[in-house]
């Protein structure tokens, strides 16, 4: 009787996806398509209306599927207050959307962020830590045409509080509706997921932007190699300053490992898993390059620049990573050019005794 009552409350949660992008569509689409209340905000107009009339194309590894649903253009288009929100725009737009959607939670709402990068203290500053919720988005999708979503991996979701350690009837709820899409964990040590996540990132998304090449090409160099691990290195140094265990990406990527290895066998074992990996994902293509390439900024101060932050913080020196951050602050204004000959410039900081490569 208690899992029925149970259901039926999720069932009437009145529920916001905020971004109509890859990851917040597809998820908007799998909840609805799946009986519950959700509505769809956009940016833009046109989109809202096919989504309503026409239903949102999706496609990919979970088949095809067609789902309309509620979708404004605007926040401001919400005419009651809503029991969940999954924030899945892009990092730089996250505080605005969070302050406009801030009239239409109650005191009981949950928000859960679905960005690159960690956005969850600042999330927490505007609508509290009581109502944060983080979110690790595993799994891959990408926009062919807006309304058309396709699905390209499966994986799943990892969410928790940032505030508390164990499970309650909130994150069951969120988990519910996550589970329409992909496999969902929830863990009392979000913030040690997210980070895992962002140091992947920080390496694979950030190096796209600055070099222009896909992910096969990037660890088919060995001088890229060599700064992808010191990206790491930074990372895990400044984690620990945190009280941070980052755990292995996806279960498999032991960073510790990677970073820690010694003499030869290290560095061979360190060729290995990173051609693996570039091999395995050879056409992934940054998503911060494809912002930039469309003239929009991308999400670097929520990437590496949340590594060099938080290592000014402990008093860190982390010289490759704040390069980075520097360099494509650079290629947003113009004054650099996105090419693989930014890698020299990214090499002095690295000691020539760190030989990283076998």
């Amino acid at each position: 009787m208690w899992l029925r009552v149970n259901i039926l409350k999720v069932m009437e949660s009145r529920i916001v996806v905020v971004g109509a992008g890859a990851i917040g569509g597809i998820t908007a689409a799998f909840i609805a398509k799946s009986g519950y209340d959700v509505t769809l905000i956009t940016k833009y107009p046109e989109l809202a209306e096919t989504i309503r009339e026409k239903g949102l194309l999706i496609t990919g590894v979970k088949g095809t599927h067609r789902v309309k649903m509620k979708a404004y253009p605007r926040i401001s288009d919400l005419n009651e207050q809503v029991d969940i929100v999954f924030l899945a725009t892009k990092a730089t737009d996250m505080e605005e959307a969070t302050g406009q959607i801030l009239p239409f939670i109650h005191k009981n709402s949950l928000v859960v962020s679905m960005q690159n990068g960690i956005c969850e203290y600042k999330l927490a500053e505007i609508v509290g830590v009581e109502r944060t919720v983080g979110c690790v988005v595993g799994w891959g999708a990408t926009m062919v045409e807006p309304g058309h979503l396709e699905m390209t991996s499966t994986g799943r979701f990892w969410i928790g509080y940032i505030h508390k350690q164990s499970s309650d009837k909130g994150l069951e709820t969120i988990k519910s509706l996550l589970e329409t899409v992909v496999p969902v964990t929830i863990t009392p040590n979000i913030i040690s997921e997210l980070y895992s996540k962002l140091i992947i990132n920080s390496a694979i998304t950030s190096m796209g932007a600055i070099t222009g090449l896909y992910l096969g090409e990037m660890l088919s160099s060995g001088k890229i190699r060599r700064i992808f691990i010191e990206i790491m290195k930074e990372a895990l140094e400044v984690a620990d300053s945190m009280g941070i265990q980052v755990p292995a990406y996806e279960g498999k990527l032991d960073y510790y490992k990677l970073v820690n290895a010694k003499g030869w066998l290290g560095n061979l074992y360190r060729y290995a898993i990173l051609r693996i990996v570039g091999f395995k994902y050879r056409k992934l293509k940054s998503s911060s390059l494809q912002s930039l390439e469309r003239g929009k900024p991308t999400e670097i101060d929520f990437l590496n620049g949340f590594i060099v932050r938080k290592a000014e913080e402990f008093g860190l020196f982390t010289p490759v990573n704040e390069e980075i951050v520097e360099m494509i602050k650079e290629i947003e204004q113009g004054k650099r050019k996105i090419s693989p000959d930014n890698v020299e410039e990214i090499l002095i900081h690295i000691p020539p005794t760190r030989n990283y490569n076998p």
